[in-house]
């Protein structure tokens, strides 16, 4: 069984910062994952894509309005990924999930962390 843990949501204003962390652990050895990503639910919406990294290190954004802002990278662990939130808008306001794949065993979500972006 595979356990992902996202941390470091908050509620801050527009223009500030955060970093969200995400550390995945399991009973049995992991292969680093085939993709890390990052993934939000805006109030009301559907799940959307933010970022994903590679296993071999290659970053992808989605969506206009997160490039320049946002930065997704590996971890202190090869299985573990953040993703830095700059420059929030309130339109950043969603709940932020990571997710892990490996292509032979399927995908892993964790539980998600709250970003809320309000003046």
């Amino acid at each position: 069984q595979v356990q992902l843990v996202e941390s470091g949501g908050g509620s801050v204003q527009p223009g500030e910062s955060l970093t969200l962390s995400c550390t995945i652990s399991s009973d049995v050895n992991l292969d680093i994952a085939n993709v890390l990503g990052w993934y939000r639910r805006p109030p009301g919406k559907r799940r959307e894509e933010v970022a994903t990294l590679t296993a071999g290190g290659i970053a992808h954004y989605y969506g206009s309005s997160i490039k320049g802002r946002f930065t997704i990278g590996r971890g202190d662990t090869a299985n573990s990924v953040y993703l830095q939130l700059n420059n929030l808008r309130p339109d950043d306001t969603a709940m932020y999930y990571c997710a892990a794949t490996w292509t032979e065993t399927g995908t892993f979500w964790g539980q998600g962390t709250q970003v809320t972006v309000s003046s």
